[in-house]
């Protein structure tokens, strides 16, 4: 951590609460104990970001070493507990937590593999692993089928966001705290507008088991 700046560590760790929330929320609605919802929210919040650091070489992971990281998956865990019927009234409150993560997470995700001295491609790969991790083991543990593997327009936000902050880190056309900043409201937005009027990636029609295979 101490080859990043102070941005950076508060972007991971509101990365880390929203996605604590996103998965204390579904956690919640799939009705599983206070333990259930603590794990699940860790998990959440701090998978992505442990790949991450493992493949970067940030060992033994700030996830597991730094206990603010835990302390911030618990403090949204509990919050979601204590107020889930206000949680509840927001439009679909785990797509939205879920959201905020996604942005946070591949903005940081790919500044620390350039900061650890990998080039562009494997910060973008990065990027995109801390943004989706978390998400895809929560969906796994809750027996659902992970958003990733879906139509939507998920792994491709947490792409553009990854790829504005690789690109301005290369051409330096602004300061790296800026760039952050709108690598994070792009991907944000794009996520946002994709969820609000249905953009989706072409998906494959099902195939019925009642089709005849070819001779």
């Amino acid at each position: 951590m101490d080859k990043l700046h102070s941005l950076y560590y508060f972007l991971d760790l509101a990365g880390t609460f929203a996605f604590a929330i996103s998965g204390a929320t579904a956690a919640k609605q799939r009705g599983l104990d206070l333990f259930g919802i603590c794990a699940i929210a860790f998990i959440v919040a701090c998978g992505g970001g442990i790949i991450r650091d493992l493949c970067v070489g940030a060992i033994p992971p700030a996830g597991l070493t730094n206990w603010k990281y835990l302390v911030v998956a618990i403090i949204a865990a509990g919050l979601t507990v204590g107020i889930f019927p206000i949680v509840q009234r927001l439009n679909r409150p785990v797509l939205l937590f879920d959201a905020v993560g996604l942005s946070l997470f591949a903005v940081t995700g790919a500044q620390k593999a350039l900061a650890y001295g990998h080039n562009g491609q494997v910060a973008v790969l990065l990027g995109i692993t801390t943004a989706v991790g978390g998400g895809v083991l929560r969906d796994v543990l809750l027996n659902r089928i992970p958003v990733i593997l879906e139509k939507e327009i998920y792994a491709s936000a947490a792409l553009t966001g990854s790829l504005v902050v690789v690109l301005g880190n290369y051409l330096k056309w602004m300061p790296s705290d800026w760039v952050s900043i709108i690598a994070l409201i792009i991907c944000f937005t794009f996520r946002i507008l994709a969820l609000r009027y249905h953009w989706n990636l072409p998906a494959s029609s099902p195939t019925s088991s009642t089709d005849k295979a070819e001779p």
